[in-house]
C-alpha cells in the first residue's frame, strides 16, 4: 500500500480522526447509531474539503514554489508530475542530494586549502635553501673573500650552483603552470620511441660513467614501434625517468627500458636495479616536492618536481603512468602513449 503524503491523503485521515471524536460521543449519550454514522460522513467529508483547501493554498502551493527553486539549481531533471504526486517527499530528496554535494564540496575545498598551504610551505622551503646559500657566498666575497685566490673561485662556484637551482626550480614551475592551465599545446607528431630511448641514452652517457651504469633495452622489448605524441615533451618524460634511474640505482648497476605494443598504445617502461621505493610512498610520488629521501635527494640536485611534471605531461596527451617496486630489489616507471597508425 502506498504511503505517499498527498494533501488529499493528509486531509483525509485528518478530517476522519477529528469527525470520530463527534461521532463517538454522540452514540455514546444518544445510543443513536444512524446519527453517530451521519456525523461521521458527513465530518469527514466537510472536513476533507476545508483541510484539503488550506493545505494546497498555504502550505503545499509554498513547498511546490520551494521545490521548483531546488530543481532549477539542480542539475539532474525530474518530472513536474513527481512533485506534484508527492512534493514533500521530493524536497526532503532534492535537500539531501543538495547537503550531499555541498558536504562533498566542502571536504573538496578543505583539501584544496590543505594543498594550497602545503604547497606555498614547500615552495617557500625549496626557495629558502638555494637563496640563503646564495646570500651567505655572495656576502663573504664581499667581505673580503673576494681578494683571496683560495677562496673566491671556489665560492663563486658554490653560488653559481645556488643560482642555477632557483632557475631549474622556476622553470619546473613554470612548467606545471603551463600544462595545468592548457597554455602548453603539445605538437602531436609520429616518431620511433625506440629512436628517442636510444637517444636519451647518448644524452645520459657522461651520468652513467662516475657510477658505471649500463644503459640498455630489456630483451622482451619490441623494436621500432611507433607512438603519437609530442616529441620534445615525451623526451622530457623519458630524461626524468631515466635520470632519476641513474641516480637511485645501485653502482656498476643496470637501467634498463622496455617497449611494448599494447594494441591500441605502446607501453614504455623504465627499471633500474636500485634500493626502491616504500610502500608508503607509492601513493605520494607524483605530488609536487614529495621526496622518499630528502637528504639523498638534496645532495643529488632537482627541484622535486621532476615526477609531477612528468605525470602532468604523460595525462596532458590522455594516458597514464604507475610505478611498481619493491625495497631491495628496484623500481619501474611505466607510461602509455597513443600508437602511431
Amino acid at each position: 500500500m502506498s504511503t505517499t503524503a498527498t494533501p488529499g491523503r493528509i486531509a483525509f485521515y485528518s478530517s476522519l480522526i477529528i469527525a470520530i471524536i463527534p461521532a463517538i460521543l454522540i452514540w455514546i449519550f444518544s445510543k443513536n447509531i444512524l446519527w453517530a454514522i451521519v456525523v461521521l460522513g458527513g465530518g469527514t467529508v466537510f472536513g476533507y474539503f476545508v483541510i484539503n483547501f488550506f493545505l494546497e493554498r498555504f502550505i503545499y502551493r509554498k513547498i511546490k514554489l520551494i521545490y521548483k527553486n531546488i530543481h532549477r539549481l539542480n542539475t539532474e531533471h525530474l518530472s513536474s508530475a513527481e512533485y506534484q504526486k508527492d512534493p514533500i517527499s521530493s524536497v526532503s530528496a532534492e535537500v539531501s542530494s543538495w547537503a550531499q554535494e555541498r558536504r562533498e564540496e566542502i571536504a573538496l575545498l578543505k583539501e584544496q586549502e590543505r594543498y594550497r598551504r602545503e604547497f606555498i610551505g614547500n615552495v617557500s622551503h625549496e626557495l629558502k635553501t638555494p637563496i640563503f646559500q646564495l646570500q651567505g657566498y655572495v656576502h663573504t666575497l664581499l667581505d673580503g673573500a673576494l681578494n683571496d685566490p683560495e677562496v673566491n673561485e671556489r665560492f663563486l662556484g658554490r653560488a653559481a650552483k645556488s643560482a642555477d637551482r632557483l632557475v631549474e626550480l622556476v622553470n619546473d614551475l613554470t612548467s606545471i603552470s603551463q600544462l595545468e592551465s592548457g597554455i602548453v599545446q603539445l605538437k602531436q607528431e609520429k616518431f620511433s620511441i625506440n629512436s628517442l630511448i636510444k637517444e636519451v641514452f647518448d644524452d645520459l652517457e657522461l651520468a652513467t660513467e662516475r657510477r658505471k651504469i649500463t644503459l640498455g633495452f630489456k630483451e622482451t622489448s619490441e623494436k621500432n614501434l611507433k607512438v603519437k605524441a609530442d616529441r620534445s615533451r615525451i623526451k622530457q618524460v623519458l630524461t626524468n625517468l631515466i635520470m632519476n634511474a641513474i641516480k637511485y640505482g645501485r653502482d656498476k648497476g643496470t637501467v634498463l627500458c622496455g617497449v611494448y605494443d599494447m594494441d591500441k598504445n605502446i607501453l614504455v617502461e623504465v627499471t633500474d636495479d636500485g634500493e626502491g621505493i616504500p610502500d608508503a610512498s607509492l601513493p605520494r610520488l607524483f605530488e609536487r616536492f614529495y621526496r622518499v629521501d630528502k637528504s639523498r635527494t638534496r645532495e643529488s640536485g632537482g627541484s622535486g618536481l621532476g615526477l609531477s611534471i612528468v605525470k602532468h605531461i604523460i595525462e596532458a596527451h590522455g594516458q597514464s603512468i604507475h610505478v611498481r617496486s619493491k625495497e631491495g630489489k628496484g623500481s619501474t616507471f611505466g607510461f602509455t602513449l597513443q600508437k602511431a597508425k
